[in-house]
């Protein structure tokens, strides 16, 4: 179901420092209240440093928490002639990603192939899954580590267990599919174009950001 294309190709850390200095004694004040003179100018540093805005960096962090720090990335892309499926996994901290997706090995040839018997597989990445500019459709859902663990060794799996392409039977959308599947997603029919199916995942699963997996 896909056809190689040809490959085309901070947050700013905002500090903010307070230094509050209060100096309240004076010659006739005894030792008792020059301490309670620096408890409270302690005490009003502490207060005033809590209500301030917390610095770009630490929201991000909150905000990156509350997804999850792993995610799985479900995309379409353009292709000569069909299109194609797959996903993007990773940690959302690291910029490197990982790849997986089924096609026909080969060029032109195995994918004519494919459209009537089995051909040898590739379950990597393909020409053009790294580039946004072929990027047709995209849904982004976010994991805790453990639940990424189990997503990600079945991604694994998967590509060890899908040694052949056909168009019909064992194609992109079915691949990723199952993935979606593991994970609890509710998945639509696999026979449809990929930037349909990827649109209809998302779609059907209310566009949901978090996903958390059944108990094992």
């Amino acid at each position: 179901m896909t056809n190689k294309a040809n490959r085309s190709g901070s947050c700013i850390l905002a500090g903010f420092a307070l230094a509050a200095m209060l100096s309240c004694t004076t010659p006739s004040a005894s030792a008792h209240e020059a301490n309670r003179r620096a408890a409270d100018a302690n005490a009003l540093a502490t207060t005033d440093a809590a209500s301030r805005p917390q610095p770009q960096s630490a929201r991000r962090s909150v905000a990156r928490a509350e997804k999850g720090p792993y995610y799985v990335d479900f995309r379409a892309r353009t292709a000569a002639s069909w299109g194609h499926a797959f996903v993007w996994y990773g940690k959302t901290s690291e910029r490197a990603v990982e790849v997986a997706g089924l096609t026909p090995a080969g060029d032109t040839l195995a994918y004519v192939l494919g459209h009537i018997t089995f051909v040898p597989s590739e379950t990597g990445a393909s020409y053009g899954d790294l580039d946004p500019e072929y990027l047709t459709a995209s849904y982004r859902v976010y994991l805790n580590e453990a639940d990424a663990k189990r997503v990600f060794a079945y991604i694994k799996k998967l590509q060890a267990n899908s040694p052949v392409w056909n168009a019909e039977t064992a194609n992109c959308t079915g691949f990723i599919g199952d993935i979606a599947e593991f994970m609890g997603l509710e998945v639509p029919n696999r026979w449809q174009r990929p930037e349909n199916f990827v649109n209809r995942l998302k779609e059907m699963n209310g566009g949901r950001q978090m996903v958390r997996l059944s108990a094992e």
